[in-house]
């Protein structure tokens, strides 16, 4: 399988601003981890996903059953290592370059 890079993403619990669900409401938060191959692209999709995460794009707040949560945004994240695209994982031949696409 080779060499992994794992970002790990920590959103806390806060309020919803404008655009949100529920504007000022609180929000439950929750531990995120993707996973990337070490290498040359992986790293470079990397940089990208830094970057779509300071603009505020790789998550979004959805409304669950009366409760606000963080979830996933519109970009593609492979969540575990194994399982295939239809798991979020891989193999996935294509998901660099699609996530390079929407990026």
């Amino acid at each position: 399988r080779g060499k992994t890079l794992q970002p790990l993403f920590k959103m806390s619990y806060s309020c919803s601003k404008v655009g949100d669900p529920r504007p000022g409401h609180p929000y439950k938060g929750g531990n995120f981890c993707a996973f990337l191959p070490e290498s040359t692209e992986g790293l470079n999709i990397a940089k990208l996903l830094k970057r779509a995460f300071e603009c505020g794009l790789t998550f979004q707040i959805k409304s669950c059953n009366g409760e606000e949560r963080v979830t996933w945004g519109p970009i593609p994240h492979k969540t575990s290592w194994d399982g295939g695209k239809a798991r979020n994982g891989y193999p996935d031949a294509r998901y660099l370059h699609e996530v390079g696409t929407v990026l």
